[in-house]
């Protein structure tokens, strides 16, 4: 049966892998990227009129105590859901990147009203402080969790594309996406992917898993959020292909 290749942190793919199974997908996990969350003292939260958050992890980073009344700035429809479901009160959606929650931030916000806490990981995807900044906010960055790159497929992966059983690979991040390629290459795989489909969350992930790589075909989610990028998901002989 084919298979659609899941790469995201195994608590994101385990609820992505749900919605697929419901819609009669087979799925296959494998993470790109492992996650630690960092010990640290309680957030401090003086001055602080919201929280920012660039992906559930950071929700997840929190830890007890945070002050689940403050206002939640997330880049997208998983990230706000996951401040939901710890929850926050107040949750605000953006439209899937930094330059959109950057946008909404600014629409809902004023910096007179004080600085925004951005729980965030050790290496960063965009400016958003930067581009708050231009707008005259104030933006805290905590580190609280990390992301490490896989260094290789596991067996179950490397076997199964390599008998031509998986039909797509969804990507949601440039740094996955490069981490993907470089453990293709590393298993020696590169033209097993003549038979997947590279399924990306922008045209930023979409550049980043090219490379040495020749798939099937690239698709290009027409926003940048997961409900876009599973209506961009047709596998022939799937449901919707």
């Amino acid at each position: 049966m084919t298979r659609v290749l899941i790469t995201r942190p195994r608590e994101d793919a385990e609820a992505l892998a749900v919605r697929l199974v419901e819609r009669g997908y087979a799925v296959l996990i494998e993470p790109m990227l492992d996650i630690d969350y960092l010990p640290g003292p309680a957030l401090d939260l003086t001055g602080v009129q919201g929280l920012l958050f660039t992906s559930a992890n950071g929700v997840r980073a929190c830890g007890a105590g945070v002050d689940l009344s403050l206002p939640v700035y997330a880049v997208g429809a998983a990230t706000a859901a996951a401040a939901r479901e710890a929850g926050f009160g107040t949750v605000a959606c953006a439209a899937g990147d930094v330059t959109a929650l950057a946008g909404l931030v600014t629409e809902r916000c004023t910096a007179a009203a004080g600085a925004l806490l951005h729980i965030a990981a050790s290496d960063r995807a965009g400016d958003l402080a930067g581009l708050l900044a231009r707008a005259g906010f104030a933006v805290r960055r905590q580190v609280r969790y990390q992301a490490r790159p896989v260094t290789a497929l596991s067996a179950v992966t490397a076997a199964a594309l390599a008998a031509g059983e998986i039909g797509a690979v969804l990507l949601f991040s440039p740094r996955t996406a490069r981490t993907l390629v470089t453990v293709i290459g590393a298993a020696g795989l590169l033209d097993a992917c003549r038979q997947v489909t590279a399924v990306c969350l922008s045209e930023a992930v979409a550049e980043a898993v090219a490379g040495p790589v020749s798939w099937a075909e690239v698709r290009v989610a027409a926003c940048p959020d997961q409900d876009s990028l599973l209506a961009a998901l047709v596998v022939s002989g799937q449901p919707g292909g």
